[in-house]
């Protein structure tokens, strides 16, 4: 017996000693079965928004010739997110895709960009991960800027999940913090148009504005994370992430990992939250 056993363990050692992928992938396995425990005795954020930054530099990393690569492979990395999320019974996702900045990019890399969103947007209508955990898509932004297609599949995809009710999924699509503000006052000003202007002024109230942006009725998030090591909201979520706790994450997000995500829900139960107060 003790032969028996010696044997099996020269067998794990030569297994463990000429390949060390094995052995990274087992420790891997058990810190993120740690993380697991962890996560499951504090509390979970309700809303999480995520920043999905770093595909490009993702691309040239590997060697990709065409940045699109990157794009195309953070697109399915998205699927890994809403599981993740639904296992810890997180109910609101924001995922930013499309700021109104890149819209000024390159045509070329613009164009497979858009391209790239709206194939995912068609497999997010009929994926089973979706009915399975009982996403409801909303998107958020200026859809007036999106080329005619791209919307028409927007207004497809909203229609098809219309009656899922467990959770939502926020895709932020030619989104802008800065103008979502501008548009809401905008309205929130129009909406009392029978009053002079001074009385609009002095009346305008936090809660007029908030009537107008784009995830009206949906709680403001709990946690923003950002991939790619770059420390900024760039404009995500401004008036809706006054109160959130912030993580910023190294890792590009095509190579996100599900202990990273871990992690970030970790550093926010290790967090108090005071509200200003």
């Amino acid at each position: 017996m003790e032969g028996q056993a010696s044997i099996l363990c020269q067998l794990l050692f030569t297994v463990c000693y000429n390949n060390e992928n094995f052995v990274k992938r087992i420790v891997y396995y058990l810190y993120e079965k740690f993380l697991e425990r962890e996560v499951s005795k504090g509390s979970i954020p309700s809303h999480v928004g995520v920043i999905l930054d770093g595909n490009r530099r993702y691309a040239r990393e590997m060697g990709f010739s065409d940045v699109s690569m990157g794009h195309k492979i953070g697109a399915e990395k998205v699927d890994e997110l809403l599981k993740w999320c639904a296992e810890l019974n997180i109910k609101i996702i924001t995922i930013w895709v499309l700021s109104t900045d890149n819209i000024f990019r390159e045509a070329s890399e613009l164009e497979k960009l858009l391209s790239i969103i709206e194939d995912k947007l068609k497999d997010l209508s009929k994926n089973p991960l979706i009915k399975r955990y009982g996403y409801r898509i909303k998107i958020l932004g200026n859809t007036n800027i999106l080329p005619e297609r791209l919307r028409e599949v927007i207004e497809i995809t909203e229609e098809s999940t219309k009656e899922n009710q467990d959770r939502i999924l926020n895709i932020a699509i030619g989104y802008g913090g800065r103008e979502e503000i501008i548009e809401a006052v905008k309205r929130a000003i129009l909406s009392k148009k029978k009053d002079k202007i001074e009385q609009v002024v002095e009346s305008l109230t936090v809660e007029d504005i908030a009537r107008y942006l784009y995830t009206y009725g949906i709680p403001d998030p709990d946690l923003i994370i950002r991939t790619s090591g770059e420390i900024r909201l760039s404009g995500f979520l401004l008036w809706q992430s006054a109160y959130s706790e912030f993580y910023f994450c190294d890792a590009l997000w095509p190579a996100f990992r599900k202990i990273d995500f871990l992690r970030a829900i970790r550093s926010f139960q290790q967090r108090k939250r005071r509200f200003g107060r």
